[in-house]
């Protein structure tokens, strides 16, 4: 089972009530090496694309448009040997 990462959304009231969660659903890149090394892991809504490395969970995420994430992929696709 995929860890989730829950955090409070940005509508719920500063004084704790009416809070509402929600969690993304990291998924581990289909290109990622089997031994761990090189690893990326996604997790998508909506809106956004998040990116982070599987080895530091708690380093940054890089956020991309669905759009910006299509062309990065298409470009990657295209170039494999430049990303």
């Amino acid at each position: 089972m995929n860890e989730l990462v829950w955090f409070k959304s940005s509508y719920s009231g500063g004084g704790g009530g009416q809070c509402v969660e929600v969690a993304y659903d990291w998924q581990k890149s289909s290109h990622s090496g089997a031994g761990g090394q090189d690893c990326i892991e996604i997790a998508t809504h909506p809106t956004t694309v998040h990116v982070r490395d599987s080895k530091d969970k708690t380093g940054p995420v890089l956020d991309f448009t669905p759009e910006q994430w299509s062309a990065f992929v298409e470009f990657a696709a295209a170039y494999p040997g430049v990303v």
